[in-house]
C-alpha cells in the first residue's frame, strides 16, 4: 500500500502530537506501509514572523509572500519545522530525510498572482526522488516549497503540495490529518464519507468554508488525479493512523463517487 500523509502545522506545534504521530509513521512502515509525509507550518511561521514585527497578510486564505517572507518560509518551513519533524522521526526509528519540492525539481511551481508575491500554483510533479529515497529505506517528509527552473522559491499551500505528491507518487490514500473532526455539514454534524460531488455542494451551501474549502478542493484534485480515496481525520485522536489502516472509519472519507467502502 502506497500512503502520503499530510501533517498540519498545529499538530506539530505540540511536543506530545507530533511525537505520537511521528511513533504511529513509523510503526506504519513497519507493518510494510510505502509513506511519504508532507507538512505544513503556518501557524509556526505566523510566530515567527511576528517575533520580528511582519505582519502576515491573508488574501483569501493564501499568505501574502513579500521577500522577507520567501526568507522566512526556508528558515521556518524548510528549516525548523521540517527538521524538528525529521528529528522525532528518527528516534522513533526510522532514517527519515527532510526535503522541499526545490530538491530535485519534485515539485514545480510558478507565481499564482502577482498581488501575492513568491506564492505558488503547483504546475508539475516528479516522484522520482520519492520512489529514490524509498527504495534506499530512507522516509521522505516534503515541506510545503516549491521551485522553478529558473531558481526561484515559491510559498505553497502545504494540501496542494500533498495533493502534487500523491498524485505523482501513485498513492492509494491520501490522508490530511489536522485539527478538526472532519467535515462538517450545516448541521455541524461530521460526513463519514463524502463524494466529491456532495464536497462541491458543501462549498456551494456555504458549509465548508475557508480551511476546509481549501482541504475539500484538494481532496477533489486528489481525486481527479488518480488517488482512489482521501481521508480527512483529527490528527489528536489516540492512535489514529493507526486505527485508520485497521479499517476505522474515523473522520471523513472523500471517494469518487458511487457506493464504496473502505
Amino acid at each position: 500500500m502506497k500512503l502520503l500523509v499530510k501533517l498540519g502545522g498545529t499538530l506539530l506545534d505540540s511536543a506530545a502530537s507530533a511525537d505520537a504521530l511521528a511513533r504511529q509513521i513509523v510503526a506504519a512502515r513497519a507493518s510494510g506501509v510505502e509513506l511519504v509525509v508532507v507538512h505544513g507550518g503556518g501557524k509556526q511561521m505566523t510566530r515567527f514572523l511576528a517575533e520580528r514585527g511582519v505582519e502576515s497578510r491573508f488574501v483569501n486564505g493564501l499568505r501574502v509572500t513579500g521577500p522577507e517572507v520567501v526568507d522566512a518560509v526556508l528558515k521556518v518551513f524548510a528549516g525548523t519545522v521540517n527538521h524538528e519533524l525529521v528529528a522525532r522521526l528518527n528516534r522513533a526509528g526510522a532514517l527519515a530525510v527532510g526535503i522541499t519540492g526545490i530538491d530535485a525539481l519534485l515539485v514545480e511551481a510558478e507565481q499564482m498572482d502577482p498581488e501575492l508575491g513568491a506564492v505558488g500554483r503547483v504546475v508539475k510533479s516528479n516522484s522520482g526522488l520519492l520512489h529514490a529515497l524509498l527504495g534506499g529505506g530512507f522516509l521522505p517528509v516534503v515541506a510545503c516549497v516549491a521551485g522553478d527552473r529558473d531558481g526561484n522559491v515559491y510559498n505553497v499551500n502545504a494540501d496542494q503540495m500533498a495533493v502534487a505528491c500523491a498524485v505523482a507518487f501513485g498513492v492509494d490514500q491520501l490522508v490530511f490529518l489536522t485539527d478538526v473532526e472532519g467535515v462538517l455539514d450545516g448541521s455541524k454534524q461530521v460526513q463519514r464519507q463524502l463524494t466529491a460531488e456532495e464536497s462541491r455542494q458543501l462549498i456551494v451551501d456555504g458549509a465548508a468554508t475557508g480551511g476546509m474549502q481549501a482541504k475539500l478542493e484538494a481532496a477533489m484534485a486528489a481525486l481527479a488525479g488518480g488517488v482512489a480515496a482521501v481521508r480527512i481525520a483529527p490528527g489528536a485522536a489516540a492512535g489514529v493512523l493507526d486505527r485508520l489502516l485497521a479499517g476505522e472509519e474515523i473522520g471523513t472519507r472523500l471517494v469518487r463517487g458511487g457506493v464504496q467502502t473502505a
